[in-house]
């Protein structure tokens, strides 16, 4: 993920401009439709949906342009303050969208959802919308769950056997480690990647990342609590020498049978059950995390206020995130956004399974995003440097706490 601060202006409108004539018939509309995406299969799916719009938008082009992530901020700030637009919709990740609505970068969506027709918005779980949200005003709608849960290889760990307290965790992961196997594959890399991981570890004891009243909240007995912990699991049950480790290098581990476990995104599953994948293909479940609380990350589908079609990109956003094609999104691989396609036959009888898509819903439904208000990149990057510190040792657990509180309170008065 993107580290890198940004100073945001913008003049736009507060207001969204009304729905055209021809944004309720879908034969009048017309306009082209440029979309920014991140470079993963995600998009992919969106993509190979685009000719399914186009009978029943014959006259809207859509085209996608795809980006690594830590590329696609500064791409889009630079479209967002252009005289000519590069893109008219596009997708937000949950810790950049009040910094783009403060700037005015984003049109207000409420208006557009409201004059949709069968739309139901209340379908989407409330863990999403709420990222889509600032000072009560919808600047989008839910394109994609990020939520973490535990992944397990069920060769190793019997379902009877998952944690559901932190010292449950601790000391399963610790019972099954052997020489050739580690109990759980962790993710303490600098910055986002900790953060990420370990807010989890904070949820299952119990703590927040903010009080009730959006203050930093991590100097505090239940985050000592949860780091000791994540640091303990880290020194006794995880891969040798991974302090550096990402993604990447955990779901290495664990498709290679390195390791029993990892904290991950819940629609990794699928990736871990591919056939040919590694010894332990099919073998591997999902469960929440210890504790119930998962942290969430999210994308959003946001119009931009200088796009060159609004009308036709809510049209795009609006029938991609409809429920008919939520579902067809979500068996073709992607993740589910709508409480609705939990249920569907269709969703149910894929490849997860339905033991797999009632788990997600239970993540989906008591889960929390890592950051809150402004310059949320940079306080994920400040937070994940002071846990890697106490994880390498060179601060203790109470000053790493510390010194992250303090930087969510200096952040927080720019």
């Amino acid at each position: 993920m993107g580290a890198s601060a940004l100073v945001l202006s913008g003049c736009s409108s507060a207001s969204t401009p009304a729905p055209s004539a021809s944004s309720t018939d879908p034969a009048a509309m017309t306009g082209t439709v440029r979309i920014l995406m991140e470079d993963v299969p995600d998009s992919d799916i969106v993509k190979s949906l685009i000719p399914e719009f186009n009978k029943v938008y014959p006259h809207v082009t859509v085209s996608i342009e795809k980006l690594v992530y830590d590329q696609m901020r500064d791409k889009l700030v630079a479209s967002f303050q252009a005289p000519t637009p590069s893109y008219d919709l596009i997708v937000v990740d949950n810790s950049w969208m009040t910094d783009f609505v403060d700037a005015g970068f984003l049109q207000p969506a409420d208006a557009r959802i409201k004059a949709t027709p069968n739309y139901d918005p209340a379908d989407f779980f409330t863990s999403l919308t709420d990222i889509t949200k600032v000072n009560k005003v919808r600047y989008g709608v839910p394109f994609y769950n990020y939520a973490l849960g535990y992944i397990y290889n069920s060769d190793i760990i019997k379902p009877s056997e998952v944690p559901t307290t932190l010292d449950g965790l601790v000391k399963l992961s610790q019972k099954i480690t052997t020489p050739t196997m580690a109990g759980l594959a962790m993710q303490p890399q600098t910055g986002y990647k900790i953060m990420e991981e370990w807010t989890n570890f904070l949820y299952s004891a119990g703590g927040s990342i903010y009080t009730g009243t959006g203050k930093a909240n991590l100097d505090t007995p239940e985050a000592r609590t949860a780091l000791n912990k994540y640091i303990e699991l880290y020194k006794t049950a995880a891969p040798k020498n991974s302090l550096n480790w990402a993604f990447d290098d955990a779901f290495r581990s664990v498709s290679s049978g390195g390791s029993a476990a990892m904290v991950s995104y819940n629609w990794n599953l699928a990736a871990l059950n591919k056939p040919g994948s590694g010894p332990y293909a099919g073998k591997f479940k999902l469960a929440p995390m210890p504790g119930g609380k998962s942290a969430l990350g999210s994308w959003t589908w946001s119009v931009p206020t200088n796009s060159g079609s609004p009308d036709a990109s809510w049209a795009f956003a609006s029938w991609l995130t409809s429920k008919a094609i939520d579902v067809k999104r979500v068996v073709a691989g992607g993740a589910a956004i709508r409480a609705s396609t939990m249920k569907d036959p269709a969703v149910l009888a894929d490849a997860y399974g339905a033991d797999y898509y009632s788990t997600v819903t239970k993540i989906l439904s008591n889960a929390a995003p890592l950051t809150e208000g402004a310059n949320g990149d940079e306080m994920i990057q400040s937070v994940g440097e002071q846990l890697n510190n106490a994880v390498a040792g060179t601060k203790s657990v109470s000053d790493a706490l510390k010194a992250a509180n303090d930087a969510i309170k200096t952040i927080q008065k720019r």
